[in-house]
């Protein structure tokens, strides 16, 4: 996995573990190795050891060849090998005492027939390397056809070509046994290379494809685990996981490699609950164990009659163990109570510094949007609390919003027309002034009476000289005829 510093610097070398590898992902992957040993010195009598680790296809392949050129080679540095019938260009992914070690691990002894390092790669050869690599995505295609059409139940993952494009290697998954002898001569005749099948498991396959796992990150089998051990259903057991298939099993179709990771620190763990505590007797009945609570130091038991649980220590157990073993049966289990709680925050220190800064600019606007808010509220309000008046009273309402000098007026009139003592004179000029109002506040009526045919005829009224506001008698000459009286409809 990853160290705790790892992170990409110039030119994509990681700068947390310096091991001056390519960090294509931003984590470390299969070709970041670090060399711990590479700052041992050693002494003058020995020399470097002479074989190198080279790594083919992004590191999905590693093998060892040994330096017969007597160069000074580095690591991530591109070298021509030799190959089959050819030669092949792959990245030195691994130098130094540190060799020995790895060939140790994967069981490789330092015979005479190991592979040589033919020279650097030139550009030539990195050309000829990237023309026969565009190929594997064409020949990948093709090959999947071939095999269907013949009707051999594999599933091929992946096309490997030689740098040289001499040699082509189909990397395969089956359940069962193929027989390729039909199928090789197949592929020989329609890519014109030396054909190599090699069965891959499904760990493997998934590793080739690549992914992102449910944990979010990349898959472990396709970018630094190199050995895949075996994982059983126990190990999920061992840490109270439920039994399912979909949630425990990986891309590959097999259950996660991250099972085993914590494994160890469960055992461990396991180590101080008793082992023949299965079931333990009361005397409500036999109590069966359901589950074991690591992380709690509890144990949880049920009878069989009820679905509750009992959570109970793992000394209250043990206590219990022993009361069985000398025929007594306790009256109470002595359950412990579980409370789950929130967990509370925890003060870090931190000062609020809210309110402390203060930018006057920012408040004086603030204060004036807060200003004309209010004033809308309370226009708003009292528009509410005004009842509706009738059409009648509005003239009322205009009257009382004039100012104070139109209001006083109609007071000073009702003043003038009340009768006051002392005052004769003006008494007799308001008297003219009063008949003269009813007169022209009801001209329609006498209209009215006039085309009433059923009130008659109405009497002239002498006109007054003094009143020049006096009504004309109505015809032009000068008689009053009575208007004709309408004849009855038949």
């Amino acid at each position: 996995m990853a160290c705790a510093g790892c992170g990409t610097g110039a030119e994509g070398k990681p700068s947390g573990c310096k091991s001056n590898g390519g960090c294509s992902t931003g984590g470390c992957n299969r070709l970041n190795v670090f060399d711990w040993l590479a700052n041992i010195p050693l002494s003058d009598s020995l020399a470097p050891f002479d074989i190198i680790e080279v790594s083919f296809n992004n590191g999905s392949r590693k093998d060892f060849f040994r330096n017969t050129t007597k160069q000074i080679l580095d690591k991530g540095e591109m070298v021509t090998v030799e190959g089959v019938s050819g030669f092949d260009i792959g990245q030195i992914s691994l130098t130094g005492e540190l060799v020995k070690l790895q060939m140790k691990k994967r069981r490789v002894e330092d015979t005479p027939e190991v592979k040589k390092v033919l020279r650097r790669s030139t550009n030539e050869d990195l050309a000829r390397m990237q023309d026969n690599k565009a190929r594997e995505k064409d020949a990948l295609i093709k090959a999947r056809a071939i095999a269907r059409s013949i009707g051999l139940e594999m599933k091929l993952a992946e096309v490997e070509i030689q740098a040289d494009g001499r040699k082509a290697t189909f990397f395969y998954t089956a359940d069962d046994r193929v027989d390729f002898r039909e199928l090789i001569k197949l592929y020989a005749g329609e890519f014109r290379v030396k054909v190599e099948m090699r069965q891959i498991g499904a760990r493997q396959e998934a590793g080739k494809v690549g992914g992102i796992g449910s944990c979010g990150r990349e898959l472990c089998c396709s970018t630094w685990l190199t050995d895949f051990k075996s994982v059983n259903t126990t190990a999920a057991r061992y840490q109270n996981l439920s039994i399912n298939q979909a949630k425990l099993s990986g891309q590959c179709g097999r259950l996660k490699c991250c099972l085993n990771y914590e494994l160890d620190t469960y055992l461990d763990a396991l180590r101080e609950f008793p082992e023949d505590a299965d079931t333990i007797e009361t005397v409500n009945g036999v109590a069966t164990l359901q589950k074991r609570d690591i992380f709690k130091n509890l144990m949880w038991y049920s009878y069989g009659d009820s679905n509750k649980q009992y959570p109970l220590t793992i000394t209250r157990v043990k206590e219990i163990r022993q009361l069985n073993k000398q025929n007594i049966r306790p009256d109470d289990l002595k359950a412990v109570e579980v409370v789950v709680a929130k967990p509370k925050a925890e003060d870090l220190g931190f000062a609020d510094v809210v309110g402390q800064i203060s930018l006057r600019s920012l408040e004086k606007t603030s204060q004036k949007r807060k200003h004309k808010d209010k004033e809308k509220q309370k226009h708003k309000q009292q528009k509410d609390q005004q009842p509706q008046q009738p059409a009648g009273k509005k003239a009322e309402t205009k009257q009382e919003n004039r100012p104070q000098q139109q209001q006083k007026q109609p007071e000073n009139r009702q003043q003038q027309q009340k009768p006051q003592e002392g005052r004769p004179q003006q008494q007799q000029q308001q008297k003219p002034k009063q008949e003269q109002r009813p007169q022209q506040q009801h001209p329609p009526k006498q209209k009215q009476e006039q085309r009433n045919p059923n009130n008659g005829p109405k009497p002239q009224q002498p006109q007054d000289k003094n009143n020049p506001n006096a009504q004309k008698p109505q015809g032009g000459g000068g008689q009053n005829k009575p208007p004709k009286p309408r004849e009855k409809q038949k």
